[in-house]
């Protein structure tokens, strides 16, 4: 067993509330990208209100910016699931939902295995990268640190 998992933490801003029409292509696909999260090798943990998903939660002044935050074993684990599944269509498809980011929108970091991060926490590691660039203790899939 790893002795460290990686944390992951990202932002969007929304183009319009979730209720709206705008968003209805999102949201009809909220439950099924998040159980196959759940279900993918190396997942160990994600951000999840009582309903199953992340989009009421409000981490951030602006009420449109959603934050998702996960854990998994290792990064391959990750971006299997980022690049090599059916996550890949929202991705493509982001345009049609979020506004374009100027900063850095998305950190992995590493975390001892068994540890929860918090919002909070996450929020620190992104403000890190955006103020530093990528380091041992913040970092992007580009510039990934050690291995844990």
């Amino acid at each position: 067993m790893n002795r460290y998992h990686l944390a992951q933490i990202n932002i969007a801003h929304a183009q319009a509330p979730m209720d709206s029409a705008l968003m209805k292509g999102f949201v009809d696909r909220l439950a099924e990208i998040n159980a196959l999260a759940d279900s993918s090798p190396g997942f160990v943990w994600r951000l999840q209100t009582e309903d199953g998903d992340a989009t009421a939660l409000q981490a951030f002044d602006d009420p449109l910016l959603l934050v998702n935050m996960s854990v998994w074993e290792n990064i391959d684990s990750l971006k299997n699931y980022v690049y090599k599944s059916l996550h890949v269509e929202l991705i493509r498809d982001r345009n049609a939902w979020f506004n374009k980011m100027t900063k850095p929108h998305q950190v992995l970091w590493w975390v001892p295995a068994g540890h929860i991060p918090s919002v909070t926490e996450g929020k620190e590691k992104l403000e890190l990268l955006q103020k530093v660039g990528p380091s041992i203790a913040a970092f992007t899939f580009g510039v990934s640190g050690f291995n844990g």
